[in-house]
């Protein structure tokens, strides 16, 4: 066993080794937000989809755009709005009047990244639009079904201030994004780089908008690379131990009496459901990927863990009338389990 685990990790230092590229090419652009940015790439590596969560101004688009500028890949921005149709995001059937049929004209979701920017800003048929998409890895137009193209992932933002004219995610669509993460404000130091850099490239360009970066990512990774990283992400070595380690802390999001935490009974309304498990496990071997390990530690499960079950850990009216969220609930649970 164990040599099988030494040819795992010297095969995933030889092949992570893109992602220092990718995290290099980012930071050209991008100052700070590390966590985001490895979070993307999680993405990216397992081809789980991602929702990012914050105040307007903190480059939750731009890291976005900046990472898909490094891949080779077809990249689709879709702007939300309350009048968008289902068919403004997947496609619609068309009549040729020379042929005299009826043709599938594809929508932008037929791309290998895909931006649902402002995704809350859209009615639900819009967001139920994206569901097919999301979980079958297919669109069906009229009466046809077409294959979305391998590497696909989802990636939405949304901003959690605004309610008038927004539109809430369903919990069931909510699910099917493996990461929920909530982006910060820049640090005091980033965010003189961020003034330095943005302002002064600004006046020296004689631009209008100091917001626009004025470097930009060089592509140094393919689709390919992708996929073959994504089948090394899947032989990332999970010892039995860790897979136990899984377990008990969703479990004890649906019952944290099993693990002595009484006191949260009564605040969870229900706990993740068998696609965080299988959402820990799979982002858990991605950050040990990009730790360029070939086995995955308690750690690597306790990094990912939160933005693994922050959306799927629904609060009681209990936890929400004593202001309780969902980090303090993953944080004690976390202190509390027993780590292998």
């Amino acid at each position: 066993m164990y040599s099988d685990v030494r040819a795992i990790n010297e095969l995933v230092e030889r092949e992570s080794a893109f992602i220092d590229a990718i995290e290099s090419e980012v930071g050209k652009v991008i100052v700070g937000q590390e966590a985001m940015v490895e979070r993307l790439l999680i993405g990216l590596l397992t081809g789980g989809h991602v929702l990012l969560e914050g105040v307007p101004g903190l480059a939750k688009t731009l890291t976005v755009k900046t990472l898909c500028d490094t891949i080779s890949a077809k990249f689709q921005r879709i702007q939300f709005t309350p009048d968008l149709l289902p068919a403004d995001l997947v496609g619609t059937v068309i009549y040729n009047q020379q042929s005299g049929r009826f043709s599938a004209k594809k929508g932008p979701i037929f791309a290998n990244l895909v931006l649902a920017d402002e995704i809350n800003r859209a009615p639900a048929k819009v967001q139920s639009a994206l569901l097919e998409a999301m979980q079958e890895r297919q669109v069906t137009i009229g009466d046809e079904t077409f294959r979305l193209d391998p590497p696909f992932m989802v990636m939405a933002t949304q901003n959690p201030l605004e309610q008038e004219g927004t539109y809430p995610l369903p919990e069931a669509q909510v699910d099917r994004f493996m990461l929920h993460v909530t982006v910060d404000y820049p640090t005091r130091d980033e965010e003189r780089k961020i003034m330095e850099r943005m302002t002064l490239a600004a006046l020296k360009e004689g631009l209008e908008d100091a917001s626009q970066p004025q470097n930009k990512a060089n592509r140094v990774v393919t689709p390919a690379e992708i996929l073959r990283a994504r089948k090394i992400v899947g032989q990332v070595y999970v010892d039995e131990k860790i897979k136990d380690y899984i377990l008990d802390v969703v479990l004890a999001t649906r019952d944290p009496r099993r693990v002595g935490l009484t006191e949260l009974t009564d605040m969870i309304a229900h706990g993740g459901s068998p696609r965080a498990t299988i959402s820990l496990n799979i982002a858990a071997r991605a950050h040990a990927f990009m730790r360029h390990r070939g086995f995955v530690t308690p750690e690597d499960v306790k990094a990912v863990g939160a933005d693994v079950l922050r959306h799927r850990i629904i609060r009681s009216y209990e936890a929400e009338a004593e202001e309780i969220s969902s980090e303090h609930i993953i944080r004690r649970i976390f202190e509390t389990v027993e780590v292998p």
